[in-house]
């Protein structure tokens, strides 16, 4: 055989290996429909305002193995209002996702999917994650955990905490570092050493109020109620006006169980934000905690108009009806969920 016809038969060979492994690529990689494909902004916007067939379409997005990374983290942003085997499903995949950013996003969909007790064996591998954005991730999902819900992560948890509490101590100062360190405190029952770096937090930046009601918090463990107290009404004489202390105020007050004075505080905070859900929440609870059940209702559907797509709120909202005998209403709300979500938890426990 002379050499050409040699090298001839070669690339002949060689061509019909590259030819096989692109066939094969092609079949391993799945087809995506252009519907779905261009289908993303109308998906985001869709789960963001609770319309009819949110869940599909955010599913769906996904489901992409072709989905920019920044758009995929949006995209967690929405998940846990969408509960459902799948979307768990999606979560976990994504807990795996190459890129570190998509890991942190899919942590957080897992705090909102996941009861706390359970969520310890989804994300305790991701306390040896090689980055360490991932690790802390994980680490502030577990905090608070008791030591039977971590159950086998209870030893990582703690070795994990170790060793950022070393990172954060041999770093430069800042308020940021010092709350992080507090609530690794907190978590430890630490509360002397929570207090110093609420402290120096506050020594940084002044008007850093989730730090404020961070020490409000550390003072009453420590059994120092009224020195609690009175923190909280100096801060509340220099800004009544701020939503965020009167409802720290409404919270204090509750744990403390001065609920009428505490309704006055969370009042108050809906009145300055009434946009803020998390306030209306609150408020909502606490109401029907006093049995004022038709002021309860009446927050509930207030959160459900403004945000459509919050799934605590319009679950909440159905119990409430249920409680009250307004079956009606409970079954509009309960087909609104089947449109938004057929496969709710809440529509599968026949709620």
């Amino acid at each position: 055989m002379t050499q050409s016809r040699r090298n001839l038969l070669i690339g002949l060979g060689l061509v019909l290996i590259l030819g096989v492994v692109w066939l094969s690529w092609r079949s391993s990689t799945p087809t995506i429909p252009d519907a779905i494909k261009h289908g993303y902004s109308e998906a985001l916007n869709a789960a963001r305002t609770g319309e009819p067939g949110a869940a599909r379409q955010l599913y769906q997005q996904l489901g992409r193995p072709d989905i920019s990374v920044k758009r995929r983290v949006w995209l967690h942003g929405e998940l846990p209002n969408y509960p459902s085997p799948q979307a768990l499903k999606l979560a976990d995949i994504d807990l795996h996702h190459e890129a570190p950013q998509v890991r942190v996003a899919a942590i957080k969909s897992i705090v909102g999917l996941v009861p706390g007790g359970q969520r310890s064996l989804l994300l305790g591998p991701l306390l040896d994650d090689e980055e360490q954005a991932v690790r802390f991730a994980a680490i502030n999902a577990l905090l608070g955990l008791a030591p039977d819900e971590l159950g086998l992560y209870f030893a990582p948890l703690q070795q994990a905490i170790d060793g950022w509490q070393q990172t954060l101590e041999s770093q430069p100062e800042s308020a940021a570092n010092y709350a992080q360190l507090a609530r690794l405190y907190i978590h430890n029952v630490e509360y002397k050493q929570a207090q110093q770096a609420l402290d120096n937090t506050l020594r940084l930046e002044p008007g850093n109020l989730p730090a404020l009601v961070m020490q409000i918090d550390v003072l009453d463990r420590q059994g120092q109620s009224d020195a609690a107290r009175q923190l909280l009404a100096r801060q509340l004489k220099a800004q009544p006006d701020s939503a965020y202390l009167q409802h720290a105020l409404g919270l204090w007050l509750l744990h403390h169980g001065q609920r009428e004075y505490a309704l006055l505080g969370l009042s108050k905070a809906v009145e300055l934000e009434p946009d803020n859900k998390d306030y209306r929440y609150d408020l909502a609870t606490t109401l029907h905690s006093a049995e004022e059940l038709e002021a309860a209702q009446k927050q509930l559907q207030e959160i459900v108009q403004r945000h459509p797509a919050d799934r605590n709120a319009r679950v909440l909202l159905i119990n409430y009806w249920k409680e009250s005998g307004q079956l009606q209403n409970v079954q509009i709300l309960l087909a609104q969920l089947e449109q938004l979500n057929p496969d709710d938890p809440a529509l599968q426990q026949g709620l």
